[in-house]
């Protein structure tokens, strides 16, 4: 199957890449619209309705009609002079407030958004509503409510809209005026950002072209890695979007700029893997035709790339056993993604290597002679020369690091930046006079159960009982539904809703209070973001007790088919392991332990150990494939291993490293500092320290038996990727890459 696809790829390579062509152009350009209509921004609809909170969400969107969908900005309004507010003010407050409820807020739309009629209109008009007045009346809180995806480019911009009209208008009416909620930190966040991102990308994008210009002296070399991957890409976001519809599944919205990031680093590594492999056939067999020699390459390259994405797949396929529906719906969209990816490696991919033929390496004239000695080669002896003491160093260095793990806390908060943003200087001007959880609180509902109708009065103990749990600022009044059959208590903690206390305080003493206190022939349930983090945190406990045995048994099934042995598996999970465990204490040890965070993020020892465990597997498949084909020739083990790790070195340093930058760039983005780190020092640990060297000098040891119990024998006649008229390199000498 698989030098089928490279096969005719290769003898009719136009064909093929036309049809990419195509299909990037195409899906590229409804991706967006297809992406926006699958993703949701509520954390607490991944939950099960089992949890406490996806109840009380279920509650709140039926009984009393809040819409998922919506996102409420907390607008502070307050006199321009300091003095505070008459009861002349607030009404003029409250009259400016109907008029920007009455008028519809326009997205607005940039040159660079594309066609109309691909990207959704999220133009509307604001619900608004007073919400609180500041006990020493120096400012008065508005509710604002707008219908999107926090992170949808176009809710974005009504929001900026509305913010700058609010604010222009209660000016004119001698008033100034504050925003935050999740909505206004985000874009005030995106906004302080956007230059870095810009940049960030930009100097990623410009290394990786002067990273492959270095390696191959190839200005086509050097761009088509990039052009090719963003075809790719293209079609695997618009895929991923079109089966998410298809099947109803909902994505976080962080999904597609992970499925971006990671199709630019494994794509463009396979490519590399395969010009390589390329490059030195043409060398060994220079009278070669260059379409043989890339259908040849293809399909003895593309076997090991298969099990490389297939790993990734069957890693993130168990994410199918989660009970957080974040989990669950990154597993399929990485599957389907690596997939895609995986299909235009095998066709795309050698079309290109075929119609580009010798010309793929102009204007460099390498092709032509031999290479000198290099530090590959050195690096090679060396590894195989001390084995033992180059095991010791990597297995000493990685322990250090996993050391880090000593303590190890979970941060189940929104990722804050820790900028001092203008909606976080609004959130903290309002605390200083009304509890922290004012513009976010804790709502408990009560729903009857024995079919009679709710009261106040009925419900006026458990309202005391609450208004006594340490923690709880104030409570708010009762609200009952129109049928009056159930209730919600809205509570205002003094701790910010992002942080632990607050989601301490709704899981344990609000909990307690409600489960005592709820009046007999009643059911009440707690929700509100404090809850729902406290929720998941349980669920991801869960998960992850469940996802990382199943995940490392897939890998090391897949390991055990490609390789053939008992033992070389086993080697193999040992290092992803130790790598992942040093990865994450590293990051455990810089952002807790150095950085003083709360934690590391909830989501980073699942993501962490999918992508290390699964894209460290591929480069630790590349090596062993390529140190069993080694052994196939004439001569020692060890000499086997050096030509070997001769012959990768390369390859996998600069895919490494690419890869790696590509992780990086997603430090640009707020809140994904802790996982750009964590994957980007994660991946060159694999790349650089288990592939190269812990696991080439755990071969050198071990010798032909690492293949136990099928050893490979050494062939009399040689590789045939070989020259026949090479002569087999000596124990003590390699040649250079």
């Amino acid at each position: 199957m698989i030098r089928a696809l490279t096969g005719y790829s290769t003898r009719h390579p136009w064909k093929v890449i036309a049809l990419w062509a195509v299909l990037g152009v195409a899906l590229s350009a409804l991706a967006p619209t297809l992406i926006a209509r699958v993703t949701q921004h509520q954390a607490g609809d991944f939950l099960p309705r089992s949890y406490d909170s996806a109840a009380a969400s279920q509650i709140a969107e039926e009984r009393f009609g809040v819409n998922p969908d919506a996102t409420t900005v907390t607008v502070l309004v307050a006199r321009s002079d300091g003095r505070a507010l008459s009861a002349a003010d607030q009404k003029r407050v409250e009259a400016e407030a109907a008029k920007l409820g009455q008028r519809r807020v326009t997205m607005p739309r940039e040159e660079d958004d594309g066609p109309t009629f691909l990207l959704p209109d999220r133009s509307q008009t604001p619900r608004i509503a007073p919400a609180m007045t500041a006990p020493d009346r120096s400012f008065e809180l508005l509710s604002v409510q707008l219908l999107g995806n926090p992170s949808d480019k176009g809710v974005q911009g009504v929001y900026r809209t509305f913010r700058d009209a609010a604010r222009t208008q209660f000016s004119e009416a001698g008033m100034r005026t504050g925003f935050t909620g999740g909505l206004a930190d985000t874009v005030d966040t995106t906004d302080a950002h956007e230059t870095a991102a810009k940049v960030g990308g930009a100097l990623v994008m410009g290394f990786i072209v002067l990273l492959n210009v270095l390696v191959f002296r190839s200005a086509l070399a050097a761009l088509l890695p990039l052009l090719a991957v963003a075809m790719i890409g293209g079609v695997a976001v618009g895929a991923v979007a079109g089966a998410a519809l298809l099947t109803g599944r909902k994505l976080d919205a962080s999904t597609p700029n992970l499925i971006n990031v990671v199709l630019l680093g494994i794509g463009i590594d396979y490519l590399l893997f395969l010009l390589f492999r390329f490059r030195e056939q043409l060398r060994n067999r220079p009278e070669q035709p260059a379409r043989e020699a890339a259908e040849q390459i293809s399909g003895r390259v593309g076997t090991a790339i298969t099990s490389a994405a297939l790993t990734i797949v069957a890693a993130f396929a168990t994410l199918g056993l989660a009970t957080f529906g974040q989990f669950r719906s990154l597993g399929p969209a990485i599957a389907v993604a690596v997939l895609v990816m995986l299909l235009g490696s095998l066709t795309l991919l050698p079309a290109l290597l075929a119609a580009a033929g010798r010309k793929m390496f102009w204007p460099s004239n390498t092709l032509h002679h031999e290479p000198s000695e290099g530090r590959a080669a050195r690096f090679g002896a060396l590894v195989t020369r001390r084995p033992l003491t180059m095991l010791t160093a990597s297995v000493a260095l990685l322990a250090a690091l996993a050391a880090g793990l000593t303590g190890i806390r979970m941060d189940y908060g929104r990722g804050d930046s820790g900028d001092l943003t203008p909606a976080a200087a609004t959130a903290a001007e309002i605390s200083r006079t009304l509890p922290a959880g004012v513009s976010d609180p804790t709502s408990v509902f009560v729903t009857a159960k024995d079919g009679g109708a709710l009261t106040t009065a009925r419900l006026d103990g458990l309202s005391h009982a609450l208004t006594q749990v340490k923690g709880v600022g104030k409570v708010g009044q009762t609200t009952l539904d129109k049928d009056h059959r159930a209730a919600r208590i809205d509570l205002y903690p003094t701790a910010s809703p992002q942080s632990q206390q607050a989601r301490d305080l709704a899981s344990g003493p609000i909990r307690v209070a409600v489960a005592r206190h709820a009046p007999a022939g009643t059911t009440a349930h707690v929700g509100g973001t404090a809850a729902i983090f406290a929720d998941i945190s349980t669920a991801v406990d869960r998960d992850l007790k469940t996802v990382f045995p199943v995940a490392a048994a897939l890998i090391a099934l897949i390991l055990l088919l490609l390789l053939r042995s008992l033992l070389a598996p086993v080697v193999l999970m040992l290092s992803v392991g130790l790598g992942f465990a040093a990865t994450l204490g590293a990051a455990t040890l810089l952002f807790q332990h150095v950085l003083g965070k709360p934690g590391v993020n909830f989501t980073l020892p699942l993501v962490l150990f999918l992508f290390v465990v699964a894209l460290g597997t591929d480069y630790n498949i590349l090596i062993a494939d390529r140190i069993r084909e080694e052994m196939q020739r004439p001569g020692p083990a060890r000499a086997a291993v050096s030509r070997a790790v001769r012959h990768t070195t390369p390859a996998i340093a600069t895919a490494g490293l690419v890869l790696a930058g590509s992780f990086a760039t997603l430090a640009t983005t707020p809140g994904n500092e802790q996982i750009a780190f964590a994957m980007a020092l994660g991946i060159m640990l694999s790349a650089l320290v288990l592939s190269l060297v812990l696991v080439p000098a755990l071969a050198a040891l071990l010798g032909r038996s690492i293949w136990w119990p099928f050893r490979p024998r050494p062939t009399t006649g040689g590789h045939p990727q070989h020259r026949t008229n090479a002569p087999a390199p000596e124990p003590d000498r390699v040649t250079a890459y």
